[in-house]
């Protein structure tokens, strides 16, 4: 299949193509670069042998993405594109409205006149809110989410359930990822965050290679086992392969398909640091710091569904994933250079 990925040369876009060129699909590549860096493209041909055709251009620009339809006989889209730092989502919500729901609703628009009907969307388990019980299935109630980005996210779930619901002859999936982490094992691909990283993994990795001077950890006195958050985090190739298997399942079956991706195993923010540790050799330095508001104590992804709908399962452990990251930050300690040609 020839398959659109918008936002492809982002962190999971790229190892989600370099998934798809090697189980025979051809992505088509577009992305605006607003946090990502074109250079990504030669490490996707390294790794697979093929250059995928590359656009630069943003997804709320209609007339770009017509020509792209216009130029590729696209099967599928894989919908990446948008932004993703929730603390940034507070301060910039208008931003993150524009981006996430508005480069939704274009994308939609340009896809229905070219006549493509099937859409992979990347969805979050932020549009659960604070879960009333663990593991949390696809059924548990959605739009209770505490910021601009979790609510730009559950919006767009709206907009493309109701599109379903006036169109039924689309294939509409929509993927509620839990933490991705990791990098691919050639430690070629990785997460690349400019500027502070809003996430976890990608803060340890940076602690420990020492443009960091310690990790700090928002609160111990959650009732967890070790007093730490706790959430599920999922490798970025076990993601990227439920892409494959969302695509290889759903393309051309209408309908409205909802699933979660996360392993179904909760681990808190001092299992992260220790597996880190025995990854890199060396201890991550931390403090503990207060609570942050808005923070919520346990959130783990019940899996069952893709399972049995998909046959997809994630397989590899917070000891993969520590590994797999360190493999790459320690390869790229700045990250992607920018000199690389």
């Amino acid at each position: 299949m020839k398959v659109l990925v918008t936002g492809g040369l982002g962190y999971i876009g790229s190892h989600t193509c370099v998934q798809l060129i090697e189980n025979g699909h051809t992505p088509v590549v577009m992305d605006n670069l607003s946090n990502s860096k074109a250079l990504v493209l030669n490490r996707i041909e390294a790794l697979t042998g093929q250059r995928p055709s590359f656009h630069l251009g943003d997804v709320r620009d209609e007339a770009f993405l017509d020509s792209i339809f216009a130029q590729h006989q696209i099967d599928a889209v894989i919908h990446f594109a948008g932004l993703k730092a929730v603390g940034e989502s507070v301060s910039k919500p208008l931003e993150y409205y524009d981006n996430n729901v508005n480069g939704s609703l274009v994308l939609a628009r340009s896809m229905r006149k070219a006549g493509v009907k099937n859409i992979i969307f990347s969805s979050s388990a932020t549009v659960y809110g604070d879960p009333q019980q663990v593991p949390i299935t696809e059924d548990s109630p959605t739009g209770a989410t505490t910021n601009p980005y979790g609510r730009s996210k559950y919006i767009v779930e709206q907009c493309l359930s109701d599109l379903f619901t006036a169109e039924d002859d689309w294939s509409i999936t929509l993927l509620r990822y839990f933490n991705p982490v990791g990098a691919h094992p050639s430690g070629t691909l990785g997460e690349d965050p400019q500027g502070i990283p809003n996430n976890l993994m990608p803060f340890i990795a940076q602690v420990a290679v020492g443009r960091r001077d310690k990790l700090a950890v928002f609160g111990d006195d959650y009732p967890t086992p070790d007093g730490t958050g706790v959430r599920d985090y999922i490798h970025v190739m076990d993601l990227a392969d439920g892409h494959l298997a969302a695509l290889n399942a759903l393309t051309n079956k209408s309908g409205l398909h909802i699933y979660n991706l996360g392993t179904g195993k909760g681990s808190s923010v001092l299992d992260m640091v220790n597996a880190f540790s025995a990854a890199c050799g060396h201890p991550v330095a931390y403090e503990i710091h207060p609570r942050r508001a808005g923070d919520i104590a346990e959130c783990w992804a019940s899996t069952a569904k893709a399972e049995q709908d998909l046959g997809w399962k994630a397989t590899r452990d917070i000891a993969q994933m520590s590994a797999d990251t360190w493999h790459w930050q320690s390869n790229n300690p700045q990250g992607y250079d920018e000199l690389e040609k």
